[in-house]
């Protein structure tokens, strides 16, 4: 049943949210080899989405004032109406992944590297993963295929085929 994966519906946006979120985030994960097409085309609308609107970018100036009262301008790039909607509906579509921090790197050093990040997952997805297919999709010609499955065997225990599913 790739297309119920036997769940409630409720259930099953949990575990695709999850699965996808995972996906985008490290790379390569292993599923039970039902939920493998469900996960495949649900990561493959995000990534699209990404790569259609990653570059929609407006600058604009701001000036305010510093501490000594004196009038600064500065140049601030934000995201354009197609981007931002596409960021809420990606953020809607995956869970929230935060920073984690390495085995030997102080508190000041994450803070450091975590500074201004609110939502990790969502700037790796526009920042790494959408230029990369971009770039892909300019070269091949080819739009769509970011995934790539194995299937691996049973698992011990249910017996349930195993497949790894891995960002191309």
């Amino acid at each position: 049943m790739p297309g119920r994966m036997g769940l409630t519906t409720k259930e099953r946006k949990a575990v695709l949210r999850n699965q996808a979120s995972n996906l985008l985030w490290y790379g390569k994960i292993e599923v039970t080899a039902g939920h493998v097409q469900s996960l495949k085309s649900y990561v493959e609308k995000i990534i699209t989405l990404a790569v259609n609107t990653y570059m929609d970018t407006v600058e604009t100036t701001v000036t305010t004032k510093d501490a000594k009262g004196k009038e600064v301008t500065k140049k601030v790039i934000k995201d354009g109406v197609k981007k931002l909607a596409a960021r809420r509906k990606i953020m809607a579509l995956t869970y929230d992944i935060q920073f984690t921090k390495e085995v030997k790197e102080s508190k000041a050093e994450f803070r450091a590297r975590t500074k201004g990040i609110n939502h990790p997952l969502i700037e790796k997805i526009f920042n790494e993963i959408a230029p990369k297919y971009a770039e892909r999709k300019e070269q091949l010609g080819q739009g769509g295929g970011y995934t790539r499955k194995y299937l691996k065997g049973e698992r011990r225990g249910d017996a349930a085929e195993v497949a790894i599913i891995e960002l191309v």
